[in-house]
């Protein structure tokens, strides 16, 4: 694991030390994504009172009526895409831009689409005030996926849909994975691995979870 900087108060010390064992506890094994989630400052994604509340694992609210994803939720779905340093990724619903961080790390490549023109804004500006060259964020329609950037060795969906968008399964390349939430309502959805296969689509199960629904189209369009 990477040490503590030598700028951290103590107090900031015992949280970070804490948010990588509550992401232990929730089940994050892997070292290369608990290596790139204790590099990541959540607080830089986060304004106002939440900062202070950075490092606690829990979904914390955002711009546009959004929330960031609980940081365990965050580690488990970038674990169950085993990515390599080749992978180029896309990201269906960018927010403000916390996971795409994590993903940049991991990555060669990161696309993130965000419907929300102010979030993406957001999103764009802590990305390259934190250095993260190798992703782009784009404001529109998640549902539709980035068909000029097609395939993807990786697709990852931060929204529910009822089911895996076809549109988003051929984006994938065979071999690749995509990991997303599914469910009909906000309160019984299940995060699930679809992995693409000569065969068809392999399915895995990985937990309960609660995400904001997969809308089409861009929200706010009259804004800059």
């Amino acid at each position: 694991m990477t040490g503590p900087s030598p700028d951290m108060s103590p107090e900031t010390v015992e949280l970070r030390m804490q948010f990588i064992f509550a992401l232990r506890q929730a089940g994050v094994r892997s070292r290369d994504v608990l290596d790139a989630m204790e590099r990541t400052p959540r607080d830089a994604f986060l304004d106002g009172l939440f900062k202070a509340r950075a490092y606690e694992n829990t979904a914390l609210p955002i711009s546009c009526g959004q929330t960031i994803s609980q940081p365990s939720v965050v580690g488990l779905m970038t674990q169950a895409l085993d990515l390599d340093p080749r992978c180029k990724v896309l990201e269906v619903g960018a927010g403000c831009g916390y996971q795409a961080a994590i993903l940049a790390q991991l990555a060669r490549r990161v696309y993130s689409v965000e419907r929300h023109r102010p979030l993406a804004r957001q999103a764009r500006a802590t990305l390259e005030q934190l250095g993260h060259s190798n992703v782009t964020v784009v404001t529109g329609d998640g549902t539709s996926g980035l068909p000029e950037q097609a395939p993807f060795d990786r697709i990852l969906v931060t929204a529910a849909a009822e089911d895996p968008p076809r549109i988003l399964v051929d984006q994938l390349k065979e071999d690749g994975i995509m990991v997303l939430p599914v469910g009909q309502s906000d309160t019984v959805q299940q995060l699930i691995k679809v992995v693409k296969t000569p065969e068809g689509l392999r399915y895995t199960e990985l937990g309960d979870v609660r995400f904001v629904p997969l809308i089409e189209g861009i929200a706010d369009a009259v804004q800059g």
